[in-house]
Parts: C-alpha cells; sequence; structure tokens
C-alpha cells in the first residue's frame, strides 16, 4: 500500500491519519471513544524506536496495556512475531486496533478490561508487559503502580512503558526505581516523527 496526505509509514508500520476515509468512517460508526483512545499518541513512536533499540525477545508473550489503537503491539508482532494480548478499558477503540492490524498483516488478541481488575495469575501468562501513555490522570497514578508491583510479583521479565512526562507517570516510575534492574531515562525521536517522552524499562530477574 503506497502512503499520500492520509496515511504515513513509520517503524514498518503503515498508519492511517485521523483524515483518512477509513478512520473517518470507524468513528462515525465508533463515537463514543473514551480515556482518549480516539488517535494515535506520540509516546507510541517513543515505545517503537526504544523497542527497535533494545527488542523483546523473539516469538515472546506480549500484553498492551491501554492499547487504543494497539499500534505498539503490532509494531511487535510484526517485526518480532510476538503473541500479543491487547487490553483496554474502552472497547470502543478494538475497531481502530482491529483495521490497522489487517492492514499491517497482523493478528492482536484483544481483552476489554480495567488495571483494577488484573490479577497476578492474569499478568504470570506474560513475557512482557508494554504500555504507552496510560498515567495521564493523577488518580492513576496507585492504580498503574499497583499494577506494576503486581506484574513485578507474577514474575513478568520485563515492563516497558513511555510517556511524553506527565507527573502522574514521573510518580509511578520514581517509586519503582528500587525493583530488579530499572532503566528510567528520556528518549528522543527526531524528524519526521519529532516525540520525545520518558522510558520506564523494568527488567525483573
Amino acid at each position: 500500500m503506497t502512503t499520500d496526505r492520509h496515511s504515513r509509514n513509520a517503524f514498518g508500520l503503515t498508519l492511517l491519519n485521523s483524515s483518512h476515509a477509513d478512520i473517518r468512517r470507524l468513528k462515525q460508526q465508533h463515537p463514543h471513544t473514551e480515556l482518549h483512545g480516539n488517535k494515535l499518541w506520540k509516546s507510541t513512536y517513543v515505545l517503537m524506536d526504544y523497542l527497535s533499540e533494545y527488542p523483546p525477545e523473539e516469538e515472546c508473550r506480549i500484553l498492551e496495556l491501554g492499547c487504543g489503537w494497539g499500534l505498539g503491539g503490532i509494531f511487535c508482532a510484526k517485526h518480532f512475531n510476538a503473541s500479543v494480548v491487547a487490553l483496554d478499558a474502552d472497547e470502543e477503540v478494538f475497531p481502530f486496533l482491529e483495521h490497522h492490524a489487517q492492514l499491517n498483516g497482523t493478528e492482536i488478541d484483544t481483552i476489554q478490561m480495567r488495571f483494577e481488575d488484573i490479577t497476578t495469575e492474569d499478568l504470570s501468562q506474560f513475557d512482557m508487559i508494554i504500555g504507552a501513555d496510560i498515567c495521564f490522570w493523577d488518580e492513576l497514578t496507585p492504580v498503574v503502580a499497583s499494577l506494576l508491583e503486581r506484574a513485578i510479583a507474577a514474575d513478568v521479565p520485563r515492563i516497558v512503558l513511555t510517556d511524553p512526562g506527565r507527573p502522574p507517570f514521573r510518580a509511578v516510575a520514581e517509586s519503582l526505581l528500587d525493583q530488579g534492574d530499572v532503566v528510567y531515562t528520556d528518549w528522543d525521536v527526531p524528524e519526521p516523527h519529532n516525540a520525545w517522552g520518558l522510558v520506564l524499562d523494568i527488567v525483573n530477574e
């Protein structure tokens, strides 16, 4: 598929802009997306660029938290043959994810669930957890921190989260700096993507 002004190529994926006819149609069919899962957030570029440099193991089992359009998981499925489950509290985002997955020749499983409801047993099924821009409200800080603590207790080998640098995310990251082998750093993705963010990479050994 060739790209035009309504789509773009990034990190080996074809991404549709909000102006693309397919996205406009999906937004008409699913007009009530909540929790800001209605577009691509630039923290996803940070996630994909970081994972290009520090990739997951081939064919690992990945859980994408707060997936939105699911492009982080699609990236991992396409480039690392990962088996991906994309989770979001808002099931209205899944048609956008499924359309991008099909467009990029991947298959992603989806599950509608709130962070509070994810159990340690659920998390123990995965080799890696990823997420981009999932801690955007102050009230999410304890929720996300508790979820990550459960993931560490479940012996999930690796957790990678990215964020544009919001205070709630910083609070979560700083509370976990003594957990395992932790990288907490800023990450710049130059033109044409023009993205910057923070990365939290926890290796749980």
